[in-house]
């Protein structure tokens, strides 16, 4: 039987990188799936890709109205969420912490850290009174954090700071939404081959470059997007229901 069998998900910024292969895995191990992206024509690929199972719905996650907008689709399409990956985010470029302006740094909190405080107001009181109705079927909530919100790079001070602040609210959450039964937990991929590489680098995605970056990895290579799908799809299923507040790493032991 499959995974997710049933289940309904949301997984923000999943046109592409990390989150297309999280829609992915979620819809090949029987899920419902939103796929909530700014980028809607490529979010309507995906979503033709996957089949009846996924839903497109353009949605910038630094705005509240988009946000209940897009659980508003999903609980009229497919039903009330069981799992909602926070997985949209930004960065800046790697360069000395003075030069990142004002409007960069707003854009990197917007995105990466105010988007789920939108996200848990639109989908904590439906998670909630299913609890009642239901109990012990709260929900599970994901947040993509990083390492880099555990142990930073020099030259992204700004988006470690971010990530960290992620790592920590679901830590947070998960104490205080317990008794909801809704668990929640950050996944913490280390640098993959997306479309933020160039800026998370601060250099040309050269041969050279990425092979720098990669001797800091144990393991030997970037992250993949089925590495943080296989992680996804785990913590979405029963089997994890003792798991919260877990600040977990995919990094090839980067973090070590």
């Amino acid at each position: 039987m499959s995974q997710l069998q049933n289940k309904v998900a949301i997984v923000t910024g999943a046109a592409g990188g990390f989150g297309a292969e999280i829609a992915r895995a979620y819809v090949r191990e029987g899920a419902k799936v939103i796929i909530a992206d700014i980028n809607l024509t490529a979010a309507q690929k995906l979503a033709q890709e996957l089949g009846p199972s996924a839903t497109a719905v353009s949605c910038d996650v630094t705005d509240a109205a988009q946000v209940n907008a897009a659980v508003r689709l999903c609980v009229s399409k497919y039903g009330v969420p069981d799992i909602v990956v926070n997985n949209a985010g930004t960065t800046h470029k790697n360069q000395p912490l003075l030069d990142v302006d004002e409007a960069t740094f707003d854009r990197v909190f917007a995105i990466n850290v105010k988007s789920i405080y939108h996200m848990t107001h639109a989908v904590v009181p439906l998670l909630r009174e299913r609890n009642l109705r239901q109990p012990g079927k709260g929900g599970v909530i994901l947040n993509v954090g990083s390492v880099a919100g555990i142990r930073p790079r020099p030259g992204l001070t700004w988006y470690n700071s971010s990530k960290g602040a992620v790592n920590m609210l679901s830590k947070s959450m998960a104490v205080e939404l317990a008794p909801d039964r809704i668990r929640v937990n950050a996944i913490c991929p280390v640098m993959g081959a997306t479309g933020l590489l160039e800026q998370f680098m601060g250099v040309p995605d050269t041969a050279e470059s990425r092979a720098r970056f990669i001797a800091t990895i144990p393991l030997g290579r970037m992250c993949e997007g089925t590495d943080i799908a296989n992680v996804a799809v785990f913590l979405g299923t029963d089997a994890s229901h003792f798991l919260t507040g877990l600040e977990m790493p995919v990094d090839g032991g980067r973090v070590i």
